[in-house]
């Protein structure tokens, strides 16, 4: 891996006081290589947008913070805008997805041998526990739908690790609509317009429940499969 390439670490920032330092920590010390970190704060109101104030501001590359709460698609699309690394990388903040894979993910890309790469969840022999298996469940039936209208081959099409080359995320970035997470299926159907073959490496997955933060629900899945239709 050229090591003088940047990475772009965007990530999404909603009501998430308790993990957001946690993950800074981990994705500094994980991967060293050039890297920017933007966050983008969706009008948090738990006090994550006073921690990025006065703790974290001035150790990132870049914190925008929004002025109305958008959702989290809303909030990938700006923070594309302001990535100037050689590639992009999207990073929830509530400590699901282990930075340790960003080298793994990235690799593709920065020894020029693919566009976009997706970390898979599903690839490896993880085993999770039963209260995921409606969401494991969900999520097979969404890639599946999205992979019958993508021609996409993905096992795992609502991963957080979405890594675009630079070059791609400003071409896909200004045709992006969604506001929340209808913005998985839809920039995952944009890179299939562009005839960009995406490809999966494993990646480690730690989920957590509703009572814990989680914030996707039924309502985001129907949503998921509108996009679907929608952007084919």
């Amino acid at each position: 891996m050229d090591n003088k390439k940047k990475l772009s670490v965007i990530i999404p920032c909603y009501n998430e006081k308790d993990s957001i330092r946690e993950i800074l920590r981990r994705i500094k010390e994980a991967y060293t290589d050039p890297m920017e970190i933007i966050i983008v704060d969706d009008c948090s109101k738990d006090g994550t947008r006073d921690i990025l104030k006065n703790e974290i501001e001035s150790t990132v590359d870049r914190v925008i913070y929004c002025d109305v709460n958008r959702g989290k698609g809303a909030a990938i699309r700006t923070g594309l805008k302001a990535a100037t690394g050689d590639a992009v990388i999207i990073q929830d903040a509530d400590n699901e997805y282990d930075p340790a894979d960003y080298r793994q993910v990235v690799k593709p890309i920065f020894e020029g041998r693919r566009k976009v790469v997706y970390g898979s969840r599903f690839m490896n022999d993880a085993h999770y526990d039963a209260a995921y298996k409606e969401n494991i469940a969900a999520n097979h039936f969404l890639t599946m739908l999205s992979n019958l209208f993508t021609h996409q081959r993905l096992t795992d099409m609502e991963t957080c690790y979405k890594c675009l080359r630079r070059d791609v995320a400003e071409k896909v970035a200004p045709l992006l609509k969604e506001e929340r997470f209808g913005f998985e299926p839809e920039l995952t159907a944009r890179i299939s317009d562009l005839r960009i073959r995406i490809t999966e490496v494993p990646i480690s997955y730690a989920p957590r429940t509703r009572e814990e933060g989680k914030k996707i629900g039924f309502k985001d899945g129907l949503r998921a499969v509108y996009c679907i239709l929608r952007y084919h």
